[in-house]
């Protein structure tokens, strides 16, 4: 009987190590999807670094990174943010989210929207660009249309 119960805490013991380490292995896989966005518009050219989000929606978007840079033209939209067309669906992990400024969504699995202010809404979160303020965000987009080159780092 004492033998089946250490087996029975062996076993329970190496399940929860191997599931820890796999979620480990995500949060590094998910750290490590590092993303370059330069944007032009109006007020000049400007390199920016994002962090993807460990879902199977920026899994997707990081993935169309690997052949080669994507070129989206984002539009004016709402005061809040710049969206523009995918050209293709991906993955959706749609929830109600209140947006800040920085943050990169998917909207209806074939938009990107790239926000310098807040707004509340159903996105699946893409990623979050790196170390900038919504003034600094808001000066880089700039108030008319941008062109975000989309590279792997």
């Amino acid at each position: 009987m004492k033998k089946s119960i250490l087996f029975l805490t062996a076993i329970l013991f190496l399940s929860l190590s191997c599931s820890a380490a796999g979620k480990m292995h995500s949060a590094k896989n998910g750290e490590a999807m590092k993303i370059s966005i330069q944007i032009t518009s109006e007020r000049g050219s400007h390199k920016l670094t994002a962090t993807l989000s460990d879902n199977s929606s920026a899994k997707a978007f990081y993935q169309l990174l690997q052949k080669e840079p994507l070129v989206l033209n984002l539009n004016e939209y709402g005061g809040f943010e710049k969206v523009g067309p995918l050209g293709r669906s991906l993955p959706r992990n749609d929830r109600q989210i209140a947006t800040k400024a920085g943050d990169i969504m998917l909207y209806q699995g074939n938009q990107v929207t790239i926000f310098y202010k807040g707004n509340s809404w159903s996105y699946s979160p893409l990623g979050k660009i790196d170390g900038m303020s919504q003034a600094e965000l808001e000066s880089i987009l700039g108030s008319g249309n941008v062109t975000a080159v989309f590279t792997k780092l």
